[in-house]
C-alpha cells in the first residue's frame, strides 16, 4: 500500500515519526518549502506514483483540491484544540501572559472552547479562521493590526514572515498518526471485519475481564464470547474498534483493566476480508503483544500493514450504562437503546467538544451514512445535540452540516436537575 504525504519541509520529521507505528506501508512524500509549490509537487505525486490513499493539510488541500481523483481516500490533517492547548502552555513556559494573543486558522469555537476550559478572557483574544482565499499577507496583516504581545499561527509562512513573539502551532504527532491511520483503514474499506484478542495471565480472571468489556460503552454493540483458557474475543463493526482505540491510538480499557483489576492485558486486533482470517491475524497480532512490557496491543491486517504498539495512555471513559437509570431515561425519550446513548456519550467525550457530521458519526459507529442522518434528528429532536455551521468536504454537492453532541450535560441535568456545577 502506499499512502502519498504533502508536508512542509519544517514538518516532515514530525509526520516521519507519526508514521513510525505502521509497517507494510509505503510513504510516497511530496514536501514543499513555498506555498506556490504544492499545486505542481501534488500534481507530479499523482502522476508518478499509484496511490492508495493521499494525507494533507489544509492549505496543500485548498490549493490542490481540483486535482484529486474522487475515488482517492484522502485525509485533511488540521490542527486540533489539543495542538492550541500547547501552545499555550508554551507561551507559559516562555513565561508569557496568556493574553492578549492574536491567532489565526483555528476556528472561533475551537479558541472558545480552549480559552474556556483555560479561564482565558475571550474578548483578549483576536481570532482569524482558516480560510482558503487567505494570502499569506493578509494573515500577516491580522496580527499585525492586532499587535499582540506574541501570536499563534499555523501556518509556517506566517511564521516565517514575522519578527517577536511567535508560537507556531502545527499538529502534534498524535493528531497526524490519528489522520494517517483513519486514511490507512480507508484505504483497507472493503476490510471490514474486525476481530479483537483479549488475552490475560490466568484462566480465573477472565470473568472479570469480560465484565470489564462488556461494560465498556465502545463495545456495546460488539460479540464477546470465550476462547481458549486465558482470552475473550470481540467481534464488531470497524467503528467499534476505531473509537476504542482512539482510531488505533491508545486502548484505554487496558488502563482500566490494570487500576480497577490488577490485569496485564494485552490484546490483538484483525482485519481482513472474511471473519475467519481476521480472528487467525487477531490471534498473530495478540502474540505480538505478548512480547512488550506491560499492557499493549497491535493490529494486523489482511496485506501486512502492523499498527501499535498501543498502550493504554489516554483516560479510561466513565459511562457505563447499566450504571446510569438517567440514560435509560434519555434514551427512551429519543427512542433509541441505552447501548446506542451509551455509546454515543463515549463519543461525545471523544470528540472533546468538536463537531461532528452526521457521516463522521455514522463511520465512528459502524453504521451507514442514511442511518447516521437518521440518528441525528432522533438526537435533535430529543434536544440531545444542537446545529454548529457546516463543512464542504467534497468538490461537488452541499455543505454537511455540523453539531454538537451535548448528552453529557442533558445526564448531569437528568441526574441532579438545577444542582450540577
Amino acid at each position: 500500500m502506499v499512502i502519498g504525504l504533502v508536508v512542509h519541509a519544517r514538518h516532515r520529521r514530525r509526520f516521519a515519526e507519526a508514521a513510525a507505528a505502521l509497517s507494510g506501508v509505503e510513504l510516497a512524500w511530496a514536501v514543499y518549502e513555498r506555498d506556490e509549490e504544492i499545486r505542481e509537487l501534488v500534481g507530479g505525486l499523482l502522476r508518478e506514483t499509484r496511490l492508495e490513499g493521499l494525507l494533507l493539510g489544509l492549505l496543500p488541500y485548498a490549493k490542490s483540491r481540483d486535482l484529486l481523483p474522487p475515488s482517492l481516500p484522502v485525509a485533511v490533517t488540521r490542527s486540533a484544540a489539543l495542538d492550541l492547548a500547547i501552545a499555550w502552555a508554551q507561551a507559559r513556559g516562555n513565561g508569557w501572559a496568556a493574553t492578549p494573543v492574536s491567532v489565526d486558522t483555528f476556528d472561533r469555537e475551537t479558541v472558545d472552547e480552549v480559552a474556556g476550559e483555560l479561564g482565558l478572557p475571550l474578548d483578549e483574544i483576536a481570532v482569524l479562521p482558516f480560510d482558503p482565499g487567505q494570502a499569506t499577507d493578509e494573515i500577516v496583516a491580522f496580527h499585525r493590526e492586532h499587535a499582540t504581545p506574541y501570536l499563534i499561527t499555523a501556518r509556517t509562512a506566517v511564521a516565517a514572515a514575522l519578527e517577536g513573539n511567535v508560537l507556531h502551532a502545527a499538529p502534534t504527532a498524535t493528531t497526524i498518526r490519528a489522520s494517517l491511520h483513519e486514511l490507512v483503514l480507508r484505504a483497507h474499506d472493503r476490510q471490514r471485519f474486525i476481530s479483537g484478542l483479549f488475552m490475560i495471565n490466568h484462566e480465573k480472571e477472565r470473568g472479570a475481564l469480560q465484565r470489564l468489556l462488556q461494560q465498556t460503552p465502545e463495545f456495546a454493540d460488539a460479540w464477546i464470547d470465550q476462547r481458549g483458557h486465558r482470552a475473550l474475543l470481540v467481534f464488531g463493526p470497524a467503528g467499534v474498534f476505531e473509537a476504542a482505540t482512539r482510531q488505533w491510538i491508545s486502548l484505554p480499557v487496558l488502563a482500566e483493566a490494570r487500576e480497577t483489576l490488577g490485569l496485564r492485558v494485552v490484546a490483538g486486533f484483525g482485519i481482513a476480508a472474511s471473519a475467519r482470517r481476521s480472528v487467525t491475524l487477531a490471534e498473530q497480532a495478540a502474540a505480538r503483544a505478548g512480547h512488550e512490557e506491560g499492557s499493549t496491543a497491535f493490529l494486523f491486517t489482511e496485506d501486512g500493514v502492523t499498527i501499535g504498539p498501543m498502550g493504554a495512555t489516554a483516560a479510561p471513559l466513565t459511562y457505563q450504562h447499566r450504571d446510569h437509570g438517567a440514560l435509560e431515561t434519555l434514551a427512551a425519550q429519543a427512542g433509541l437503546s441505552p447501548a446506542t446513548l451509551s455509546r454515543l456519550a463515549a463519543v461525545e467525550r471523544s470528540l472533546g467538544g468538536r463537531l461532528v457530521s452526521p457521516g463522521e458519526l455514522a463511520r465512528t459507529l459502524g453504521i451507514t451514512d442514511p442511518s447516521g442522518r437518521r440518528l441525528i434528528r432522533k438526537l435533535s429532536d430529543a434536544r440531545l445535540v444542537i446545529g454548529g455551521g457546516s463543512e464542504q468536504i467534497a468538490r461537488k454537492g452541499r455543505p454537511a452540516r455540523l453539531y454538537r453532541l451535548t448528552i453529557t450535560s442533558a445526564l448531569q441535568e437528568a441526574e441532579c436537575p438545577g444542582t450540577c456545577s
